[in-house]
């Protein structure tokens, strides 16, 4: 009998969030069913999701004809769309927000990702979309190039809450850290309240996975083989470790002792095909306290069907997750390369995905216009 509960990831400290919100999930009962009875702990946007519903869900159909009706331009039609999906998500998410005082019942939001070389763009943006949709447990989502931690900075220092994209390395991950603590003293300093300030950033492990094991592929051998799959892990393992000895540090007490939250780090590997595999090599291999894990719709019926823990996978593990990278220095996979591949793969990516969902939109809204009467 399946038993339908992310219970035990949440009692490992681990919050489970839905990858992909869309009308229907919220307006059938079907988000509130999931908090409900699973024990789901917060959302996230995905375009690419997004886009393909549009083609086939009646549900957008009615706001779509009034906005063409009223020549809204695509670009205005998808805002609309996405300040009310969020709204609703976070409205059914309000009430785990609420229970854990501002901790979870988080709901993260994509924007124009062609800004993500353009700070004061993405904070223009972040700061327009915060007072649109109004809502305490709101995160605006970042990805985590250079510009992008500028932005992060900016938000943080205005009361905005911040879903950091596309982290890659430990490195990196520092800076994010740096420019977090960075938005927090501002805004401390301008008698904002920390407390309300939410931030997570997050390690795509699936993606990474690819990546490497593409590269591995390429060399071949059995030491190429041994290290395939293990990358994403390692990495995750390190951003942990430097996120103990983050929150160890004099800067980030003094800004708890003012009522700040830590940045939770957030694993996803929606790119994967296999919901099984993803279930077995990510939801139950990333597992420490204080952490979240975003998994798209099969992969969390996996898990939450068939989950099986086996405590923490992440604290104590940065010795065995250093040996992994310096192997794959040694068959000469430069981790550096990866990143700044990674990096710019992403960004184009998303780039493609709002593309993709600004097509779906323009598309739908046009036959609409041509079939309605009048027209």
């Amino acid at each position: 009998m399946n038993r339908r509960d992310l219970r035990p990831l949440v009692a490992e400290g681990v919050s489970p969030w839905l990858d992909g919100i869309h009308r229907d999930l919220t307006s059938s009962g079907e988000l509130s069913r999931l908090v409900a009875e699973t024990g789901l702990r917060g959302a996230t946007s995905n375009p690419e999701q997004l886009a393909a519903r549009l083609h086939r869900d009646p549900v957008y159909l009615e706001q779509l004809a009034r906005l063409a009706d009223h020549r809204v331009s695509v670009e205005g039609a998808v805002w609309a769309a996405s300040v009310h999906d969020l709204r609703q998500a976070c409205d059914v998410m309000l009430p785990v927000f609420t229970d854990t005082h501002g901790y979870d019942g988080l709901v993260s939001m994509d924007m124009d990702p062609r800004m993500a070389h353009d700070a004061a763009a993405t904070t223009a943006e972040a700061t327009e979309l915060a007072r649109a949709v109004a809502r305490p447990n709101m995160l605006v989502k970042i990805p985590a190039t250079l510009e992008g931690l500028e932005a992060l900075r900016g938000c943080v220092a205005a009361g905005i809450g911040v879903h950091v994209t596309g982290v890659y390395s430990v490195r990196r991950y520092g800076e994010v850290v740096d420019a977090y603590f960075d938005g927090l003293e501002k805004a401390l300093a301008d008698g904002r309240q920390l407390s309300a300030i939410a931030s997570v950033a997050s390690l795509p492990v699936g993606r990474l996975d690819r990546e490497v094991d593409g590269r591995l592929a390429e060399i071949g051998g059995p030491d190429a083989g041994t290290l395939r799959g293990r990358a994403g892990l390692a990495v995750a393992r390190l951003m942990y470790r430097a996120y103990e000895e983050r929150l160890g540090s004099a800067r980030w007490r003094a800004l708890r002792a003012s009522g700040a939250r830590p940045q939770r780090l957030l694993w996803s590997a929606s790119a994967l095909a296999d919901p099984a595999a993803a279930r077995a090599r990510y939801v139950e291999g990333l597992v420490s306290w204080g952490t979240v894990h975003a998994m798209t719709r099969p992969v969390l019926d996996e898990a939450a069907d068939r989950l099986e823990l086996r405590g923490d996978t992440l604290m104590g593990q940065h010795e065995t997750a250093q040996t992994v990278l310096d192997s794959l220095g040694r068959l000469g996979i430069s981790y550096d390369a990866v990143e700044r591949r990674l990096e710019a793969d992403t960004v184009t990516g998303l780039i493609d995905s709002w593309l993709g969902l600004h097509t779906a939109v323009g598309a739908r809204m046009h036959a609409l216009a041509v079939t309605r009467p009048g027209s």
